[in-house]
């Protein structure tokens, strides 16, 4: 088989695009990279929900469709994960369109790095504006992570759709949002 013929065949379940040239060494510091990255996002994050979270929080009045507070710790450890390996695969593709793609990735976890101190940390501050302010952020976050699924897409299936559950938990964290702003 042709050369060509045979990266066609090896990137056919990623529309014809190869994996870029970089060393095993390379790509595993890059692996590295995104999940360092997300863990500071989450790190910083639980910084500023723990000191609320059984504070004013936890007297709130949350939606009826609220889940316990101990789910939120796996399920978000579970989604900066996939978030971090879906950015690993579109970065080390190196395809037409990686830099946008990574662009908008890095603003969805700047939006989502800002939404946790502004929701837990600006209420004790603020009141209820905080709480729309946060629901500003969270919105502005699910449409980052839409465009930033819609541009993984086209360079790795798998990263586009490894954002998907993200997206959805977001959108559900909007309704949460949405309730504690609302009622309290």
């Amino acid at each position: 088989m042709p050369a060509d013929q045979q990266s066609l065949a090896a990137g056919s379940g990623s529309q014809g695009r190869t994996p870029g040239k970089l060393a095993l060494g390379a790509q595993m510091l890059g692996l590295l990279a995104f999940l360092a990255a997300s863990a500071l996002v989450a790190g910083l994050g639980g910084l500023a929900t723990a000191n609320n979270v059984n504070g004013w929080y936890a007297t709130a009045d949350k939606a009826p469709w609220s889940p316990p507070n101990w789910l939120f710790g796996p399920v978000w450890t579970a989604l900066y994960i996939a978030m971090a390996v879906a950015a690993w695969l579109v970065w080390r593709r190196q395809a037409e369109g990686t830099r946008p793609a990574l662009t908008a990735y890095a603003v969805q976890l700047v939006l989502n790095l800002l939404w946790t101190p502004v929701f837990f940390g600006l209420y004790p501050a603020l009141g209820t504006p905080a709480l729309w302010i946060a629901f500003g952020v969270i919105v502005a976050l699910a449409v980052a992570v839409a465009v930033t699924a819609l541009r993984f897409g086209p360079i790795s299936r798998t990263a586009g759709l490894l954002l998907l559950p993200y997206l959805a938990w977001i959108v559900f964290a909007s309704s949460l949002n949405l309730w504690v702003a609302l009622y309290n």
